[in-house]
């Protein structure tokens, strides 16, 4: 087992990894003690793994309930947060209750939205099951849903009190899963580490046929790159922003094909590809490195291009991305493999020209 811990002073909380370690109640004890516990999860997790940490967690005196969730995207709505509040309301949990997200990125972004609002927050523990969820979204406390004119529009900074990271529950994962968590594991990379990107360009092969060796570095390295960025901006409110890389174009595809027709990584991926690219039209990446990313996202089985969509509302999907200020859009860009940098730096009508040819219109 290895133990990352994100460094937020009296927030501070472990990221447990390894093997077998999911619902081990020896690990989520200091963090539950005897306080009534609602573990949520999803159809699709649920059968494979719910009973199994049911069983772990009884036996301690307090009492534990479930939530079973629909699965998708299409589902990280108001109405799948309203399902776990009204669970919580009528089985009258106390504000020292806990709530543990099982699943995936959907379930852990709607569980940890549910605990920040329910009784004015309530502690809640991660416990992801897919590689997106165990490299990225379980660490760093964003919580939220989508909305009909964004993603992640409607949500909350909620830090978990402690993440349980089993890499044996990738066995289960679909492969089409497997490549959409190695896209965030790409963008870590490429902000902060060329050593590791060179890393995945070597180790593709091995991510895919999910060598244990090769998945465990994969997912250490991504939460330790993680971690140090969210202890420096935890709200985002300046090097935070760059674990963003590539979710600016993603965020729109995603809104312009309908949530859950593209996997957020599949989206994120080719959103990275049309980042590489861009930065290489501003000057800054050489167009052999935008080539290296083209390669490993292709390596990774994920896509290096967008679908084509109208130029137009692409453009005005991307205007709601959060990383706006003042009317302005700033994006994500790479001056280097290994080197992530957030910036307003370029003209409007470019980047409107560029969309369009990407897009192909």
């Amino acid at each position: 087992m290895r133990t990352i811990t994100v460094e937020l002073g009296e927030y501070s909380y472990p990221i447990h990894i390894g093997d077998g370690l999911l619902g081990r109640r020896d690990l989520l004890e200091p963090h539950i003690g005897g306080r009534d516990l609602l573990v949520v999860t999803n159809a699709t997790v649920g059968p494979l793994y719910l009973d199994r940490v049911l069983g772990r967690l009884a036996g301690g005196g307090q009492r534990v309930e479930s939530v079973v969730l629909p699965d998708g995207e299409a589902y990280k709505t108001m109405a799948s947060v309203t399902t776990i509040l009204d669970a919580l309301v009528a089985g009258r949990f106390a504000r020292d209750c806990v709530v543990l997200a099982l699943g995936g990125g959907v379930v852990g972004d709607i569980t940890g939205f549910a605990a920040a609002i329910y009784q004015r927050g309530v502690d809640f523990i991660q416990l992801p099951t897919t590689l997106l969820a165990q490299v990225d979204s379980s660490v760093g406390g964003k919580t939220g849903i989508n909305h009909p004119g964004g993603k992640n529009l409607v949500g909350a900074f909620h830090q978990p009190v402690c993440v349980v990271t089993d890499p044996g529950t990738l066995r289960t994962l679909p492969d089409r899963e497997l490549s959409a968590g190695l896209a965030e594991v790409l963008k870590a990379a490429l902000i902060a580490d060329g050593g590791f990107f060179s890393w995945i360009e070597a180790q593709a092969g091995a991510l895919l046929a999910r060598e244990a060796e090769a998945l465990g570095h994969a997912i250490r390295r991504s939460c330790e790159i993680k971690a140090a960025v969210v202890a420096a901006d935890e709200r985002e409110h300046g090097q935070r922003a760059l674990l963003n890389l590539g979710h600016t174009f993603g965020h729109a595809i995603e809104l312009r094909m309908g949530y859950g027709q593209w996997l957020h990584g599949e989206a994120v991926g080719a959103g990275i590809g049309m980042a590489a690219r861009f930065s290489q039209r501003l000057g800054w990446l050489s167009a052999a490195d935008a080539g290296r990313v083209a390669t490993v996202l292709a390596r990774l089985g994920l896509p290096v291009k967008p679908p084509a969509l109208d130029p137009e509302s692409f453009l005005a999907a991307m205007a709601m991305d959060k990383k706006v200020k003042a009317g302005q859009l700033r994006l994500v860009l790479l001056p280097g493999i290994g080197e992530g940098r957030v910036t307003a730096d370029f003209n409007l009508r470019e980047l409107r020209d560029f969309v369009r040819g990407e897009l192909g219109s």
